[in-house]
């Protein structure tokens, strides 16, 4: 592997013979950094998100889940 930075971007040049799987999990990895790169959120507000999310997904979901237990 060989790494190079050039003023506009950072160029990495891997073997063939890499783990495709592996390379996609890392650039899924890396552009999950670049795109979260300026924000500036707190954890508080992180975990405030998840409570809402959560809240959403199980209103949505409650009566579908219970269907499926009551069976």
């Amino acid at each position: 592997m060989t790494i190079e930075r050039t003023d506009n971007e950072v160029i990495i040049r891997l073997s063939p013979s890499e783990d495709t799987e592996e390379i996609e999990s890392f650039l899924k990895y890396a552009r999950y950094k670049e795109l979260t790169s300026k924000f500036k959120v707190s954890q508080d507000e992180v975990d405030e998100l998840v409570k809402e999310v959560k809240k959403g997904w199980w209103a949505n979901n409650r009566q579908r889940l219970i269907k499926n237990i009551e069976l």
